[in-house]
């Protein structure tokens, strides 16, 4: 089975979520069964549509569109979500819906709205619900973007864990889209990870500090995660119904029965472009760690999970505004004898060297990086158009343009 993995970054598994809204009102509309019903009656919450399938989710306002299979060619990736994602609208207008982006809705009442996915995975979801009441906007009220990279062995394993270790509290800067809860400024910009980061408090080893632990091998991975956490859901459990490789909710989680890891901390974005973008760069960052450009693997394996997750709730708050002072974490992207620096400042950094080293991998990005380093992430926009305190007209009619940037594949600026 191995000799048919991928090696490192020769091919990307990419899955976007979005909302199904009512196009008039903007409500919630839970009627993802209605594209998946064969001719037949039945419901399956799993199409294959070619390189791009659908799928269902927690709940039955949300679908999931992903690539059926790595693919390395995230132009012809964009294009493809497009193409999906104008065909469900398509098909959505019979119910008066549409899809609708961002990683929150701004006025959506989980505990009244809240329709769970019945069908296939069904009981898997009520278990779910049993034990952590899934009534939340932590559960019911987010979509995002994964991104999956492939390794073949634990030599490539350890290389891609540490560096998405290192990467990952710098991804609320660049894709935080849910400043909005309750039709008010949450406050942070990326309100959706400050619930991922509570979600499975009730069994914290689940998600431990969302950045994950300092493990480089299978055998490690297995004793000090998915031991841990079949040993702490075993009350809740009893059954086997649930299964500690994808109960774990790290900001990375490891799947060695597909040689990948899959990054959960991406906010999804107003269209496919911003999207492909936002993962073209972070793919960039990866490989600098990994290939070791700016500093030996062996320093960045050794960076520990509570220094990376108090950098994590900085940026998640304050995205390109946040400050680091942490020389060491600062020198893994080669800016040595600095004590400090914005995010901003930062991804600026590296961003240039991106461009120089991986220009092949970036330029059909560049456009829309330039918004992101420049103007910031979506949260940002949505709230220098918006204001801190908008009527609720005024949120309404910014995330109605935000589904029109969805149709039309363009950025929000």
């Amino acid at each position: 089975m191995k000799k048919n993995r991928l090696r490192l970054f020769q091919g990307f598994g990419i899955e976007l979520e979005y909302m199904i809204v009512d196009r008039d009102t903007l409500n919630v509309k839970p009627i993802a069964d209605k594209l998946f019903k064969k001719k037949n009656g039945e419901v399956i919450g799993e199409k294959n549509n070619g390189i791009i399938s659908w799928s269902n989710e927690l709940v039955m306002h949300v679908v999931e569109l992903k690539t059926t299979r790595p693919e390395d060619d995230l132009v012809e990736v964009r294009n493809e979500f497009l193409n999906n994602i104008n065909e469900i609208n398509k098909r959505l207008e019979e119910y008066n819906a549409m899809l609708m982006p961002t990683a929150a809705h701004p006025w959506m009442n989980p505990l009244s709205e809240k329709v769970l996915w019945p069908y296939d995975s069904g009981e898997i979801y009520k278990r779910y619900d049993q034990v952590f009441n899934c009534s939340g906007h932590g559960w019911t009220n987010l979509q995002s973007t994964h991104l999956n990279l492939p390794f073949y062995d634990d030599f490539e394993f350890a290389r891609l864990h540490a560096a998405i270790r290192v990467i990952l509290p710098l991804l609320p800067a660049l894709a935080a889209s849910s400043p909005f809860i309750d039709k008010e400024f949450s406050g942070v910009l990326d309100k959706r990870l400050i619930y991922y980061m509570a979600n499975q408090k009730k069994i914290p080893a689940i998600a431990g500090k969302v950045i994950p632990e300092r493990v480089y091998s299978e055998e490690s991975y297995n004793k000090k995660i998915f031991e841990k956490i079949k040993t702490k859901i075993a009350p809740y459990n009893e059954d086997n119904l649930l299964d500690p490789v994808w109960v774990n909710s790290r900001g990375a989680i490891a799947r060695f029965d597909r040689g990948s890891i899959e990054i959960r901390l991406i906010d999804i974005q107003e269209c496919p472009a911003a999207d492909l973008a936002i993962l073209a760069m972070i793919i960039g960052m990866v490989k600098m760690i990994a290939e070791e450009r700016y500093t030996g693997l062996e320093k960045i394996q050794k960076k520990s999970t509570a220094d990376l997750y108090r950098i994590l709730k900085q940026t998640v708050s304050f995205g390109r505004a946040a400050v680091i002072n942490d020389s060491d974490f600062l020198s893994f992207f080669g800016l040595r004898g600095v004590e400090d620096s914005t995010v901003g400042e930062l991804l600026n950094h590296i961003y240039h060297d991106i461009k120089e080293d991986y220009s092949g991998l970036i330029s059909p990005w560049i456009p829309y990086i330039d918004v992101l380093i420049s103007k910031g992430s979506l949260s940002e926009r949505i709230v220098k158009k918006t204001g801190h305190y908008p009527t609720e007209e005024e949120l309404k009619k910014v995330y109605t343009e935000l589904a029109e940037c969805l149709s039309k594949n363009k950025m929000f600026v």
